[in-house]
């Protein structure tokens, strides 16, 4: 719908619009009003370069689309039934928990290990595990090529499937050649377009899921539906999104929480939401609150940093992560709440107002 900067468009005005438009395949269809005109376009409005074009007539005030600007992210797109498997948990409708530590020192690979065995008894579906670590520091540790080997024996020893961070294509390269059921993309390389399409035309026809976070700069939700939609374009289905907090931070937390996005998210797009409270609100003692806020929203599940002695973890551990048995009361505690919010997701909420 495109809204001019003036009561209605001169006969030139729209002469010009109308030969923009035409070379895009779609017309426009006058509405006028009592005061004021508006034009709505005809036809496939999701060319970002159509709108470009529009927007920068200095007659058009803005363009309102109808039609939202991703296709195979969107809720009513041919995918709309497509499923992601964690583990034994089928998403959206199970509810998933993956948990472990931020960083694996290969120095402390029993510890990691214990770990490992220890979010398993807990209920965990998933292991996660930073081989690499962005920092913003770059004398920071940035982890260590060795701990894949480390993660990839815990998925062997637990029977668990594992979760890792990748950064690069190289790092991209290695995690595909070990065959690590979830790629992580962190908030850092979330708007990294090019590695978004190297992930997914390296995992295309394949099981390998895709744990893409929300960027801390991230504006509106679309923006994050849409860095999706470069990894499924490219074959790999199999994405779960993941809000994680963003900026401005809110004094006492690391971030500004951001699971009540989740609402908004399964209104547009058919792909699960997996909430990293950890990260959201940056400390241990606030991660239980958090967790049960994202099952409330309707999350699909959970990633959560989980450390059997969380002073002596590296990186963000010694802050963020829980230890194991505060774990398995919130994944008893999430998975009872998600059996009651999943009445109310948006799809059904008019339904369940009517009860």
């Amino acid at each position: 719908m495109i809204i001019p900067l003036h009561a209605k468009l001169t006969d030139a005005e729209l002469r010009e619009l109308e030969e923009i438009i035409s070379e895009f395949g779609v017309r426009i269809q006058p509405i006028h009003g009592h005061e004021r005109s508006i034009y709505a376009i005809l036809g496939d409005e999701t060319s970002q370069d159509l709108i470009n074009r529009i927007e920068g007539l200095a007659f058009v005030e803005r363009v309102d689309r109808i039609q939202a600007p991703y296709k195979l992210m969107a809720r009513e797109s041919k995918l709309s039934g497509h499923r992601v498997k964690v583990g034994t948990k089928t998403l959206p409708g199970d509810f998933c928990v993956i948990a472990g530590h931020c960083t694996i020192d290969p120095k402390q690979k029993a510890m990691f290990l214990e770990t490992a065995f220890a979010v398993k008894e807990a209920g965990a579906d998933m292991i996660r595990g930073g081989v690499w670590k962005p920092r913003t520091s770059p004398h920071s540790f940035q982890g260590d090529a060795k701990s894949l080997d480390i993660l990839v024996e815990a998925r062997e020893r637990t029977g668990l499937q594992i979760n890792t961070e990748v950064m690069d294509f190289d790092q991209l390269k290695l995690c595909v050649d070990a065959k690590v059921d979830c790629l992580q993309i962190g908030a850092r390389s979330a708007l990294n377009y090019r590695l978004l399409q190297q992930v997914g035309e390296m995992t295309k026809n394949s099981s390998t899921r895709v744990l893409l976070k929300r960027s801390m700069h991230m504006g509106p939700v679309s923006e994050f539906i849409l860095a999706a939609e470069y990894i499924v374009a490219q074959g790999n289905p199999n994405v779960m999104l993941c809000p994680r907090g963003t900026v401005p931070t809110i004094e006492g937390f690391r971030n500004s929480p951001d699971e009540s996005i989740t609402l908004l998210l399964k209104e547009r797009t058919w792909a699960p939401v997996v909430v990293d409270p950890s990260h959201s609100v940056g400390k241990a003692v606030y991660v239980p609150n958090a967790c049960l806020a994202a099952a409330a929203y309707g999350a699909d599940g959970i990633l959560v940093e989980t450390h059997c002695q969380p002073k002596k973890g590296t990186g963000d551990d010694p802050k963020q992560a829980i230890t194991p048995d505060v774990l398995a009361q919130i994944i008893k505690d999430t998975r009872e709440i998600h059996k009651f919010a999943a009445r109310y997701q948006p799809k059904d909420a008019a339904k369940a107002a009517a009860k």
